[in-house]
């Protein structure tokens, strides 16, 4: 059975509002902090700590992350917009995070790692997989 993860941007969020190449620059911000680590240290830890191509079909409303090692396979990213049931209440974005069926013990960890580091940086509310929260928005 697959299993998602959402990251909401709430009030207090360093954005209101995120497309697909947002998430797609995010995600390549990250690959590139991972190489400059690497460099420091002297080995490419961007490719062991990134396993992952960004993949993309035309016309479709997500991309996925192709793992090219047999321990990660794919993890699934797309982006949305839910309505509460008040008027009051705005809109609120959120990037979903999928595992397939088929993933793996790594895609699941790799995930969990990607969705702090995007709910971190964007100050956002995480839903982890097993379904606990995490706020990094400033709350009072």
């Amino acid at each position: 059975m697959s299993q998602s993860a959402y990251i909401t941007l709430v009030s207090g969020s360093a954005m209101d509002q995120l497309s697909l190449e947002d998430v797609k620059e995010r995600l390549h911000a990250y690959r590139q902090q991972l190489a400059l680590t690497g460099r420091q240290l002297g080995w490419s830890y961007a490719d062991a700590a990134f396993p992952y191509t960004i993949e993309t079909k035309p016309g479709e409303a997500w991309f996925y992350l192709k793992g090219s090692d047999p321990l990660y396979r794919y993890i699934v990213f797309g982006v949305g917009t839910r309505s509460d049931t008040e008027d009051t209440t705005p809109s609120a974005h959120y990037i979903q995070v999928l595992l397939p069926d088929d993933a793996t013990h790594g895609d699941k960890a790799k995930g969990n790692e990607l969705c702090k580091y995007l709910a971190k940086s964007l100050k956002a509310e995480l839903r982890l997989f097993n379904g606990r929260t995490i706020y990094y928005n400033p709350r009072k």
